[in-house]
C-alpha cells in the first residue's frame, strides 16, 4: 500500500498554505501543514504583492512538512489566482513588487486598448472575457507608467510560475495560469504574439508553456537544505490557476459529458462549464464570457462574478467601525433581513475595491430607486442575494451558448459552506446544487502530481478519487416564483452611474 505524501502551495486573495496531500493508492487524505495571511501591501501609491514574505512564508511550510513525513514526501506545485505576473531580469533578478489587480493603475485601459486593436479582435484572438485587470491591460498600464521596467525585463513569469522558478529554478509558465492573461491564443494553445506587437509589447518575455502535470525538475539544493527536504522531491506544475485546480477537484461523474457547471465560490465566483473547445462566437463575446484553459487540454468557458469579495469588505469595514463578525454570526444576521428587498450587480465596476463596500452597496441601490439597506444584516442579505441571481443570469448564458440544460451545479471552494447563500442558488437557479469540497483546489492540485507520478490516469479517476475522499451535500430548490421576480426587477435597474 502506497503512503506517498505530496504538498501543495495554494495561495488565494486572503491566505496562503502549505498543504500535505497522505496518498494510500485509493484516497487522499489533506491535512494543512502552514497557513499564513495574504492580502495586497502599500507600495507608495499603488498596490503590491509582498513576494518576499510569501516565500519565507512557503518556505516555512515545507520546513513543517519535512520535519512531520521526510522522505515520504513526493513532489510539490504551486496554484495562486491569474492575472497578476513578476517580471525578471536576464541574471534572474525581481524588478519590481509585483502588481495587485484591484491597483488602480488599469482604470481606462480597456479603452486605450480598444483604440488600438479593436474588442472584437482582441477575443478572437484570445477568446477571455473583458476585464480591467487582465495581465494584457496591466501589461498596457506598464508600458504607459513604466516603460523602463519592460526595457530591462528578460522573462515575465505568473504568479504560480515565479514560486516554482523561485523552486527549482524553472522559467516556463504553465497554460492554465497563462489563459487567464488574455495574451494566449484559444485555439493554437500558444502565446499570441501578433497581437501583443500590435500593441508594441515585447514578445521575448514570455517563456515557453507547458501543460499541467509537467514535472518542472528537482528543488533548488539550497531549498531542499533550508527545508531540510530531501534532494529526491521534485517540483511538479499542477493547473496552476487555483479555478483550474478547483475544477480538476470537482466530484462530478459526469466527466466528458454536459450536463453539470461548477461554482468555485470565494474571493471571486467562477461559474462555467467544461466544454471540448473555446466559444468564440458573437454571442460569446457580446455576453463577455471567457474560456480559460482546464486539465487536459479541456476549456474552462466560464463567467467571473465579484463574488463574496462583497461579504468580506463588508465585514472589513463593520470591523473598521467597531462591529466584529464571524462570517457565521454574518449569515445568522443575513438570513434575519428582509427577503429581497434590495439588490445590486455584483460586477459593476464600483465593487471592485471601493474604500466603503457598504457605501458603494447603498449608493447602488440609492441610484435605482430600491430601499436603501441600512443594517448590517441588511447589506449582507443583499450581496448574498445579488450573487445568487447573478448565478442564475450566468447559468441561462452557459445553457444557450452550449445548447444543453444544466441539471447540477457543483459548488466548491470556502463559500459551499455557507448553506444560507448555497440554498438561495438553488432557489434562484432552480436546479440542484452539490456542495464539496472545500478543498477542491488542494486536492486538484495534488491529485494531478499524483497522476505525474504514475499513480493515477484520466480526469476521470482523479474525480473518482476526489469522491471518494470527500463529502458532499444536497440542495434542492425551493419556490422560485419571488426568485423570478426579482431577477427581472434586478435586469430593470439602470443606475444613474456604473
Amino acid at each position: 500500500m502506497s503512503s506517498n505524501v505530496y504538498l501543495a502551495v495554494d495561495l488565494g486573495a486572503e491566505s496562503g498554505r502549505v498543504m500535505a496531500g497522505l496518498w494510500n493508492g485509493r484516497v487522499l487524505k489533506l491535512q494543512e501543514i502552514h497557513r499564513f495571511s495574504n492580502g495586497p501591501v502599500w507600495w507608495a501609491d499603488s498596490m503590491r504583492w509582498d513576494v518576499a514574505r510569501l516565500w519565507a512564508e512557503i518556505q516555512n511550510g515545507l520546513a513543517a512538512a519535512a520535519r512531520e513525513f521526510g522522505s515520504r514526501i513526493v513532489s510539490v506545485g504551486a496554484d495562486t489566482w491569474g492575472v497578476d505576473f513578476a517580471l525578471l531580469t536576464r541574471r534572474g533578478e525581481l524588478l519590481a513588487l509585483p502588481w495587485h489587480y484591484r491597483d488602480a493603475r488599469t482604470d481606462g485601459m480597456l479603452a486605450r486598448a480598444f483604440r488600438i486593436v479593436p474588442r472584437r479582435e482582441i477575443f478572437r484572438q484570445t477568446g477571455i472575457q473583458f476585464m480591467q485587470i487582465n495581465t494584457l491591460y496591466q501589461l498596457l498600464a506598464l508600458q504607459r507608467r513604466h516603460p523602463d521596467l519592460l526595457e530591462h525585463a528578460a522573462t515575465l513569469l505568473m504568479m504560480p510560475d515565479l514560486f516554482h522558478w523561485l523552486l527549482c529554478g524553472s522559467k516556463v509558465v504553465e497554460f492554465t495560469d497563462a489563459s487567464t492573461s488574455q495574451c494566449v491564443h484559444p485555439v493554437r494553445r500558444t502565446w499570441a504574439r501578433g497581437l501583443l506587437r500590435k500593441f508594441g509589447l515585447p514578445t521575448h518575455v514570455f517563456p515557453a508553456l507547458v501543460r499541467a502535470g509537467t514535472d518542472l525538475g528537482p528543488l533548488r539544493p539550497m531549498v531542499a537544505e533550508r527545508a531540510g527536504l530531501p534532494g529526491t522531491v521534485r517540483v511538479v506544475a499542477p493547473p496552476t490557476h487555483d479555478t483550474a485546480s478547483a475544477v480538476a477537484g470537482v466530484p462530478t461523474d459526469r466527466t466528458g459529458r454536459p450536463g453539470w457547471a461548477y461554482l468555485s465560490s470565494g474571493t471571486w465566483s467562477l461559474m462555467g462549464v467544461e466544454v471540448a473547445r473555446p466559444v468564440l462566437t458573437d454571442r460569446a463575446l457580446e455576453l463577455n464570457m471567457t474560456n480559460e484553459g482546464g486539465l487536459d487540454e479541456t476549456v474552462r468557458l466560464l463567467k467571473n462574478i465579484m463574488g463574496l469579495w462583497l461579504v468580506q469588505q463588508c465585514k472589513r469595514a463593520f470591523e473598521a467601525a467597531g462591529r466584529t463578525y464571524s462570517y457565521a454570526e454574518l449569515v445568522q444576521l443575513a438570513s434575519g433581513a428582509p427577503p429581497l428587498r434590495s439588490l445590486v450587480d455584483p460586477d459593476d465596476p464600483r465593487f471592485l475595491n471601493p474604500p466603503d463596500m457598504p457605501r458603494a452597496i447603498q449608493s447602488f441601490c440609492r441610484e435605482t430607486g430600491q430601499p436603501v439597506p441600512k443594517s448590517d444584516g441588511e447589506l449582507v442579505r443583499c450581496a448574498y442575494e445579488s450573487l445568487a441571481l447573478k448565478y442564475r443570469q450566468v447559468l441561462g448564458h452557459l445553457e444557450e451558448l452550449t445548447g444543453t440544460r444544466i441539471e447540477v451545479i457543483h459548488i466548491v471552494g470556502g463559500g459551499s459552506q455557507n448553506d444560507l447563500l448555497n440554498q438561495f442558488t438553488a432557489d434562484a437557479c432552480q436546479r440542484e446544487v452539490r456542495t464539496g469540497p472545500v478543498e477542491a483546489t488542494a486536492l486538484g492540485n495534488l491529485l494531478v502530481q499524483v497522476r505525474t507520478s504514475g499513480e493515477i490516469g484520466t480526469l476521470a479517476e482523479i474525480r473518482e478519487v476526489v469522491r471518494r475522499s470527500c463529502e458532499m451535500r444536497s440542495f434542492e430548490p425551493g419556490d422560485g416564483t419571488p426568485w423570478a421576480e426579482a431577477a427581472a426587477r434586478l435586469h430593470s435597474l439602470r443606475p444613474s452611474r456604473s
